[in-house]
């Protein structure tokens, strides 16, 4: 939300070109908790009362869903062999992973973008341009990916119906003999039922450019900074998404801007 229009560029997704594109300064913040009602209320009344309408709409908030053993952070390494390789049973050792974190992160991941997108849908729906962004990731579960594959059955009762199974699976201690990840099974679950929701939202909106972007393994407090990319290096996918020009992509999932599969 900003004001005092200026002039940089950014990639077109479909052409590869480059656009001039207005981006306004100075930015104006506003709080948001998108597992709080009254605080997703209360910046949709700010917009409505300071602009009106609204035309981008990026979703990033997000919680990994686990908790590391203090004592073992500081030698820390999350590769791929950690999370779903041959070293995931050396990392379940001191991954913490308890129903309350699952459940907390499911609300941030998936439920918070859904909570945020119904209230401010109708800012985006005034918009003659409107872009919505969720920043996903290609750690998604298989077995999830599996439930929600069907594209043309996909619906958001059915993206809920998976998520409440995993949950009920977590809080009787039984995810992994239900077939779910060994670590971090909330995050990538959750993850994979963003994934699917942003196709519903594609189709249910052809009139907005709705995707998704998984911006690489970015170095940040969620991953306890094991990740490779800067979040400045990361950040230029959604907002080249955000700042695409009129009748481009939608309904496409991005990983570092390369199309990816849902």
């Amino acid at each position: 939300m900003q004001d005092q229009a200026t002039k940089r560029s950014s990639r077109n997704p479909s052409s590869g070109g480059m656009r001039s594109v207005a981006i306004s300064t100075p930015y104006i913040f506003h709080q948001l908790d998108v597992m709080d009602p009254a605080s997703v209320a209360s910046l949709l009344d700010f917009i409505k009362k300071q602009f009106g309408n609204l035309d981008i709409l990026v979703n990033n908030a997000g919680v990994i869903g686990a908790i590391i053993v203090q004592e073992t952070r500081e030698n820390l390494k999350l590769g791929i062999d950690e999370v779903v390789g041959s070293k995931t049973k050396m990392l379940k050792e001191i991954l913490k992973e308890v129903y309350e974190q699952s459940e907390a992160c499911l609300g941030t991941n998936y439920y918070g973008v859904k909570h945020a997108k119904k209230a401010l849908l109708p800012l985006l729906q005034k918009s003659n341009s409107a872009r919505l962004v969720n920043v996903s990731s290609l750690m998604s579960h298989e077995r999830a990916k599996e439930e929600l594959g069907d594209v043309n059955g996909l619906t958001e009762e059915k993206v809920d119906e998976v998520v409440k199974g995993f949950l009920k699976d977590v809080k009787e201690c039984l995810p992994e003999s239900k077939g779910w990840p060994t670590n971090f099974s909330a995050y990538m679950v959750s993850k994979a039922a963003l994934n699917a929701y942003t196709r519903i939202l594609a189709n249910t909106y052809p009139n907005i450019a709705i995707n998704a972007v998984c911006p690489g393994f970015v170095k940040t407090d969620i991953n306890y900074n094991c990740g490779i990319a800067t979040v400045e290096e990361s950040a230029k996918d959604p907002v080249i998404l955000a700042l695409m020009p009129d009748g481009g992509t939608s309904d496409i999932f991005y990983s570092c801007m390369e199309v990816s599969t849902f």
